[in-house]
């Protein structure tokens, strides 16, 4: 008998998709049954192997551990919440209400590789943040336990002070594994940015070198986001965190907008119409001495008259010019900025001006404003748009108390962000926020797609954090943190859209609607009996997991998250579009326009089997169930599949 390949109900196998990237390298290295023949990959590296028992890099207690946990596979699921949710049916942008680890490896299949950027604002563990369980095992159980889903006793969340022994390790063992995960579903020219203060900016610094690679750091931002300083500060009252800005491999910014104090200096036009400015080709420091560097100091002869000029070393004067040198205030020779060969090609930049002022001519570049020659953004962010006490006024202006969300991030730094990132042919990127908190970032998104006709979807994912029962939040109905974040999109969204009816004009010209909605998921154990290979090796469990596999679907499952669940498995994102339709009789779901078909039925029988096979998808689904044991039935359906040319087809 023909048997139909089960479909795999775990996420993506970390650890095997990391030995198939290796094995496209260096084929050469594997033995039979695709095991590392480490002997060959040395000779294959030669020098570039470190054998030595002392290596440079970091470690940690916990951190071998970290590796168990991420090559340990979800047997979670996202379950859809319709009744959270705006719009369902047709947006394309996420809120996923779960432990962000198994989230991000749910999304390891559908999103690998999809994701342009990632903005995250992690606790910055100061002995006060909520942080993740105890010791070093964390899985779905943890998660199901703090939720009240299981027994809530074991492990459990909290916060991690700094008499703890492992304080910093602790942290480092949670975001290790998450920003793993987090680089997989980089675009190759993704970036990832991560707000930070100086409690764990170091270890942050060195756990992202490690995994983005050192070569992939791009620049650590001061960001000036309280003027004032933190009063509480004991010597130094501290005025800046951090952003940290990392790439997958190679980036294309798309360049930045300054500010108006930055524009305004170009103020200068050419005969095209181009803006420039005219900055100084001398160089008058202390240190700028023609003697010090020979190699910038030239003459530059200029003819009045005929307009001729020209850079030289020629110390001639001809008949009729006037001859520049960089002289300096003082009466001291000095140097030019740019070496003869640079300004002999860049001539046409360059102009002779004499100031009357300093009784001295000088040559000037012409520095242009253009798409060809973006400014770029400096290390240190000053503006407002960026201070703390914006981000807060930000959430009031959306009705809610302060007090309910503490310090949330100004969607000024989200918008800053994309305008540095997006360029035209990303306008309808994914990007990631996996410690979404008050949804500063979904808030920052749709507002930068209302003002600038971009089609940016966000996935945002939060845990449900539960609020104290003598904080303002809880008092306001808000249970959870995740609570908070749910509603802030929903005012955000009526906010827009009050906007938008009101200035009809500013946005009559969108080519299409702009995606106010979002599809809330929540993290869950899977709708079928997964096997789970890490549960506790005694008699009394195993026998546990035995009888559950009795029935192999959850009585609790509904449809509809059995179908997501499949969908997330199958590799395909879950604001896929779905159409309903039936098939001699039978429901079937069609997604991606019929590349996937998948029929729920629990009683299958030969005609659907064959109007499926003939509709020719690349894939269809089925569950084992709906055979009915006819072992007849699976054999025809197998040839059926094969003969119309499904190239996959599974059951569960």
């Amino acid at each position: 008998m023909a048997e139909i390949e089960k479909l795999p109900l775990t996420s993506l196998d970390i650890k095997a998709h990391q030995l198939e990237r290796l094995k496209e390298i260096f084929p050469e290295a594997f033995t039979e049954g695709s095991k590392v023949d480490w002997d060959k990959l040395r000779l294959t590296l030669g020098e570039a192997v470190d054998t030595g028992k002392e290596r440079y890099g970091m470690n940690w207690p916990g951190k071998s551990e970290c590796f168990k946990t991420i090559q340990q596979p979800s047997i979670a699921t996202l379950v859809p919440a319709r009744e959270e949710s705006v719009d369902f049916d047709t947006t394309q942008n996420l809120f996923i209400e779960g432990d962000n680890l198994e989230v991000l490896k749910l999304l390891q299949k559908s999103y690998l590789g999809k994701v342009k950027m990632i903005y995250i604002d992690p606790p910055y563990n100061t002995g006060k943040d909520f942080v993740y369980p105890d010791d070093y095992s964390e899985n779905l159980d943890t998660y199901l336990a703090y939720t009240g889903q299981v027994d809530a006793e074991g492990k459990k969340f909290s916060t991690n002070t700094d008499t703890d022994g492992r304080y910093h390790s602790r942290w480092m063992n949670m975001m290790y594994p998450r920003l793993f995960l987090a680089k997989n579903l980089l675009t190759n020219n993704g970036v990832i940015f991560i707000s930070i203060d100086n409690h764990e900016f170091d270890n942050l610094k060195k756990i992202c070198d490690e995994i983005f690679g050192e070569e992939n750091f791009i620049t650590c931002i001061a960001n000036t986001n309280n003027p004032k300083g933190r009063s509480d500060d004991k010597y130094v009252a501290t005025a800046h965190e951090y952003v940290l800005l990392y790439k997958k491999q190679e980036i294309t910014f798309a360049g930045w907008q300054p500010e108006e104090k930055v524009t305004r200096r170009y103020n200068k036009q050419d005969e095209q119409g181009e803006v420039y400015r005219e900055i100084d080709l001398r160089k008058t420091g202390d240190n700028d001495r023609k003697d010090d560097r020979p190699n910038l100091f030239y003459y530059f002869l200029f003819n009045e008259e005929t307009g001729d000029f020209y850079p030289t070393r020629d110390e001639s004067i001809p008949s009729g010019y006037t001859q520049i040198f960089p002289q300096k205030e003082n009466g001291e020779l000095g140097n030019w900025r740019w070496e003869l060969n640079t300004a002999l090609k860049n001539k046409k930049y360059l102009l002779p001006k004499f100031m009357p002022n300093k009784k001295v001519w000088s040559v000037f570049e012409k520095d242009y404003f253009s798409p060809e020659k973006r400014i770029k953004p400096t290390s240190s962010w000053t503006d407002k748009v960026f201070n703390s006490e914006r981000g807060s006024e930000q959430f009031i202006e959306l009705g809610f108390k302060k007090e309910i969300f503490p310090k949330p991030k100004p969607i000024g730094l989200i918008k800053k962000i994309l305008e540095f990132t997006i360029r035209s042919e990303d306008s309808d990127s994914i990007i990631l926020d996996f410690f979404a908190g008050s949804c500063s970032t979904a808030h920052g998104v749709m507002e930068y797609n209302a003002e600038n006709e971009t089609e940016i979807k966000y996935i945002c994912v939060q845990l449900p954090e539960k609020t104290e029962e003598d904080d303002d939040a809880f008092k306001e109905g808000y249970k959870t943190i995740a609570d908070i974040s749910k509603e802030r999109i929903r005012r955000v969204i009526a906010k827009i859209k009050k906007e938008q009816k009101e200035n009809k004009t500013l946005f009559s010209e969108r080519q299409k609607p702009q995606d106010l909605g979002f599809k809330v998921f929540k993290l869950q154990k899977s709708n079928f009996n997964i096997w789970n290979a890490g549960v506790e090796k005694t008699p009394e469990a195993i026998q546990q997991q035995l009888f559950s596999h009795v029935a192999h679907i959850s009585p609790e499952a509904e449809q509809e998250a059995i179908l997501y669940e499949l969908l997330l498995k199958s590799g395909f994102e879950v604001t896929t579009s779905i159409e309903q339709m039936s098939i001699e009789g039978k429901k079937v779901f069609s997604i991606a326009e019929g590349e996937l078909l998948i029929c729920l039925e629990k009683q299958l029988t030969h005609e659907v089997i064959k109007a499926i096979a003939e509709r020719k998808p690349t894939r269809v689904i089925c569950l084992d169930e709906g055979f009915q044991d006819n072992d007849q039935l699976k054999t025809n359906a197998v040839q059926m599949m094969k003969s119309k040319g499904v190239v996959n087809f599974r059951t569960v």
